[in-house]
């Protein structure tokens, strides 16, 4: 589903290298969790590794969050109307989501 609109690219397109990069790297962290239950390894080391997936994967959502704010939001408020509402009900409920996880 494009919630960016007719025409326009996402916000986060301009970083979406980085972004990629950053995600396949929690990707080999979570095959590294995997692997750790595998060998049975020390309950606290595997939790110190989810703790740092589970953050590097905040980072991610944080970033991804303020390039919604600055691009998305900011062009439908610019237009107004209904669009702007659902940008910012958007933006609050994913704010919401993280802030409950």
């Amino acid at each position: 589903m494009d919630h960016a609109g007719a025409g326009s690219a996402h916000g986060y397109i301009q970083r979406r290298d980085d972004y990629l990069k950053r995600l396949r790297r929690i990707e080999g962290q979570v095959r590294g969790l995997q692997r750790m239950v595998e060998e049975e390894q020390y309950c606290i080391d595997i939790l110190t590794q989810v703790s740092a997936t589970t953050k590097a994967l905040q980072s991610v959502a944080l970033g991804l969050i303020e390039e919604h704010m600055t691009h998305c939001v900011v062009r439908a408020a610019a237009v107004g109307g209904a669009e702007a509402d659902v940008k910012i009900r958007e933006a609050t409920e994913a704010i919401a989501r993280l802030v409950r996880s």
